[in-house]
This record gives structure tokens, C-alpha cells and sequence, in this order.
């Protein structure tokens, strides 16, 4: 048995697990980024994924897995958690106190001990899944703000493989950290990683302010993206990595036959109109309320708008057994009835609101047809639907609008129209300039964004941070053509739920 030599760490597993009628349990591959990026390099250099399953462990869910393994070309390791500690480490302390923290809003926190609890159990059950199987592999990549404490549990455990951790959400500055109870536990945490990763340099200087400021002896030196923290005898690397998408990827199939054909489909229900573009997941941090009323206030502020341009907001579901939520689609709907009863007439409604998933042919029809982008969340770490309409816009170049504190607007401001999404005015007028700019500058703004996210697509953010974490590029890590030990022979602490 050989040692996986890349492994990642993440919340839950690459797949989806569901349960049929009859009670059998069906994994499902899932999509993005990050599994489109992580899987051939597990796949080809061997190496394992280990997550959250999603559910409680039975019988069955090791066969299921080990078939998901060897269909994948990996091995897909679960850590499984106890439901108490499942539900307080996961909305209680992830989602509940680090997620609205990390998104300036913290209001919406709930600083209960309980959650941290139940935080450090389960990041000591994920690490020691790891520490069980993974020990001696040559690189370990621990993924966003649910497991930040994973690297310093499996140092604890005597683990020596090199540890790097990304985290794919902000940073929070001093002043909004300094109201987190453990503010010091989570920065001794991540120092315990050999490279910590971030999506942004603001992002980066806010965690390097940060320590500095609370772990007195830190001492940061070097320049560039990536910089050197020395801390009681250990040197963490500290550095900026923007994550990309797959370009040729989405260009590919945003060029298909059927996509575009849908695509004009959509074009010919909204007859000659201007299509502008909202698509994000139910959350407070996405900004929709904001988005509605900017978009109210357009219409007002530019009546020429009316009956000429159809906003078609995508929201998809999330997180709907959470009171804040059911309360945030009540206000979201309340608001889009608000608008088309003040504006609809003769045929036509202002808002199209789809409250539902789409799938992602449907999602590129609905990029290739847009005329205008409206991505304003309040904050995001990166925000990857606007770099996935720009690689989709070809023919009928589009303008993307961008909220100036998405990630993504820190490579794309120089082409997108930024806006603050606080400000109703500002949002309403960047609306206006992108229904009449002309196509001219449509077709060079466009360019300019295509080029730079083509650049920088999935697989060289990949490469970059395994460079900075091994120091040397995915390329000098030949291919492993048949790596895959049955599960069985590696440990038996996977296939029963970890203990703390």
C-alpha cells in the first residue's frame, strides 16, 4: 500500500449522498470548482478526499463510498460526527458565529461556548481521520473556515506532513476579529499550518494585522504574495491566492448547441429587452434585499427603463431550516412583489424571481443570453458567478456590475463597473450605464476580463499554492497510474465514527 501523496480536506465529501424510496443510498458527483480542480490531481498523483458524508454512518455507507472511491480514482475518506456535534459545529459555530463574523456582520452571531465546543470536537475528529491514513503524505490541504483548528490537532497528534490551509471566505479586519471570544485559539490554529492561503491581499493583510497585534513575539518578514511569519520557533508561510474557474471549461460549454439554443429561447420570452442577470444562493451576505431596491430605484430614477429591461434574479435555496433564512426569502419576495405591482404593465413585469436550484446547463443559458451582470453581495470571498458569466459571454458581449468587496473585484475592477452595494443611487446608475453602453466598449471591457480569468483559471491557482506550499510545481509530481488500496486495507477508524 502506498501513501497518498496529495490529500484534501474539506466539510463534506466531493459527493452528494442520497438516500431512494426503498432506503438505498446513491452518491452523486458533485460540481464546482474545487472538485473540478482537487480530482484529477487526488486521481492521477494518488491521494484521498476526506469530509463529512453528510449522514449518519450505517452498514451500507461503506460500500457506497468504496464504489464513489473507485469510480473517482480516489480514496474518499469520511469522518463521521455524532448528530449533536454535527448540527453545533456546523451551524452553531461555522455558520453561526465564523460566517456572519467573517462578513462584517456580527449581529447575526450567537457567541455560545457550546458551538466552540463542539467546533474543536469535530476538528479533532477530522484530524484524526487524517492522522490515522494520511500521516506520511507529501502534501495535506485543509479547506476554509469550518476546520481551521484541523492542522493544529494533527500537529498535536505528532503529524509532520506538510499542512496548508485555505480558507475560501474574507478575512475580517482587526476591530471585527477582536469580537471573537477565541480570536487567539483560531490565529494559534492556523499558524500551526506550514502555508495559509487567502483569496485576496486585503484578506491576507487583515490576518497578518491581526497577529501582530494579538500574539505578541510574531514577526512577519519577505515581500510579494507571499510573505514569512516567524512565531515561537516555527516559519508559516502567508500569501494570497485568487481562485479561478475552469475557463476553457465553461467557454466549451456555454458554446454548445443546446446551451445556446436555449439561450435564445430565453431571449425570445423577454422579447427586445435588456436581460439583466442575478444569480446567488439564499444568504443575508448576498446582498438581494439591496440588489431589489437599487434595481426600484433605477426604474425610477431612468423611467426610459421601463418596459425595456427585465431583471431575472436566480436565488437558490440555502439553509431553509434556519429561522433567519425563511425570514430573509419572506422579505426577498415580499419585495419583488412590491416592485413588479408598482411597475408591471402591458405584458411586462420588471422581476423574474426563480426561487429554485438550477442545473448548469440551464445556469449557462441563462449567462449566454444576459445582457448585464448584477453581482453585488455585500461581501464574498471571491464570488465565481462573475468570472463564470464572463467566460460565457461571446457573442453578445455583456457588462458585468460588481461589488467592489467580492473578491473577484480585485482582479476585474479595471473592466467591471464596481459598485458599493450599499448605495442605492450609485448601484442604480452603474444599472443605466450598462443598459446603454455601447457595444464597442461592451466587446473591450469584455475582453480585457476574459483574458485575465483565462489567465488565471482553477488549475493555476492550484498550481500556484502547492508551489508555494512544496516548493516546486504540480508538474515535477509524476502520475501514479494505479493508485487505489481497497478501503478496507487501510484503517478501520474510518468506518466508524471518530471520537474526540
Amino acid at each position: 500500500m502506498r501513501t497518498p501523496r496529495f490529500v484534501a480536506v474539506s466539510n463534506r465529501l466531493p459527493v452528494k449522498l442520497t438516500r431512494d424510496e426503498d432506503g438505498t443510498i446513491r452518491p452523486l458527483a458533485e460540481v464546482g470548482g474545487l472538485v473540478s480542480a482537487l480530482a484529477p490531481v487526488l486521481s492521477n498523483r494518488g491521494g484521498q478526499w476526506v469530509g463529512w458524508p453528510g449522514v449518519e454512518h450505517t452498514a451500507d455507507l461503506d460500500h457506497v463510498l468504496e464504489e464513489a472511491s473507485r469510480a473517482a480514482g480516489y480514496v474518499l475518506r469520511p469522518v463521521y460526527l455524532a448528530r449533536a456535534d454535527a448540527e453545533l459545529y456546523y451551524n452553531g459555530f461555522s455558520n453561526g458565529i465564523i460566517w456572519p463574523l467573517f462578513h462584517d456582520l456580527p449581529s447575526r452571531c450567537n457567541f455560545t461556548p457550546e458551538a466552540w465546543d463542539a467546533y474543536q470536537r469535530a476538528n479533532q475528529s477530522f484530524a484524526t481521520v487524517v492522522a490515522d491514513s494520511c500521516a506520511e503524505s507529501e502534501h495535506i490541504w485543509v479547506h476554509d473556515y469550518h476546520l481551521m483548528r484541523v492542522g493544529r490537532e494533527l500537529r498535536e497528534m505528532g503529524v509532520t506532513a506538510p499542512l496548508g490551509f485555505f480558507l475560501h471566505i474574507p478575512f475580517p479586519p482587526l476591530d471585527m476579529f477582536l469580537r471573537l471570544p477565541w480570536r487567539a485559539e483560531v490565529l494559534l490554529a492556523l499558524l500551526a499550518y506550514d502555508l495559509v492561503g487567502f483569496q485576496t491581499l486585503r484578506d491576507r493583510r487583515n490576518f497578518l494585522y491581526c497577529v501582530r497585534h494579538l500574539l505578541p513575539g510574531c514577526a512577519t518578514r519577505g515581500q510579494g504574495r507571499v510573505v514569512t511569519v516567524d512565531y515561537e520557533g516555527r516559519e508559516v508561510r502567508v500569501g494570497s491566492f485568487p481562485i479561478g474557474i475552469d475557463y476553457t471549461d465553461f467557454r466549451e460549454r456555454a458554446g454548445s448547441v443546446a446551451v445556446r439554443s436555449a439561450a435564445e429561447q430565453l431571449r425570445e420570452q423577454l422579447g427586445d429587452r435588456t436581460l439583466i442577470l442575478g444569480v446567488d444562493r439564499l444568504d443575508y451576505s448576498k446582498g438581494i434585499p439591496e440588489k431589489l431596491e437599487a434595481f426600484r430605484s433605477a426604474l425610477l430614477r431612468y423611467p426610459e427603463l421601463q418596459g425595456k429591461t427585465t431583471l431575472v434574479q436566480i436565488a437558490v435555496p440555502s439553509r431553509l431550516d434556519v429561522p433567519e433564512y425563511q425570514e430573509l426569502r419572506v422579505r426577498i419576495e415580499r419585495l419583488v412583489g412590491e416592485i413588479n405591482g408598482q411597475f408591471t404593465r402591458g405584458g411586462w413585469a420588471p422581476i423574474q424571481y426563480l426561487f429554485r436550484r438550477v442545473d448548469r446547463a440551464e445556469l449557462l443559458a441563462h449567462y449566454v443570453a444576459a445582457d448585464v451582470a448584477l453581482i453585488t453581495p455585500l461581501k464574498d470571498g471571491m464570488n465565481l458567478v462573475a468570472k463564470e458569466y464572463c467566460a460565457c459571454s461571446s457573442d453578445r458581449p455583456g457588462v458585468l456590475i460588481l461589488s467592489e468587496f467580492a473578491g473577484a473585484a480585485s482582479q476585474l475592477h479595471r473592466w467591471a463597473l464596481t459598485v458599493n452595494p450599499h448605495d442605492v443611487k450609485e448601484v442604480a446608475e452603474a444599472i443605466y450605464l450598462g443598459c446603454t453602453m455601447t457595444s464597442s466598449e461592451k466587446r473591450t471591457r469584455m475582453r480585457h476580463m476574459r483574458r485575465s480569468l483565462k489567465a488565471h483559471d482553477i488549475y493555476r491557482w492550484v498550481d500556484d499554492f502547492l508551489s508555494a506550499a512544496a516548493g516546486k510545481s504540480l508538474q515535477d509530481f509524476p502520475f501514479q497510474e494505479e493508485y487505489m488500496p481497497p478501503l478496507e486495507d487501510r484503517t478501520d477508524r474510518g468506518d466508524r465514527p471518530a471520537t474526540s
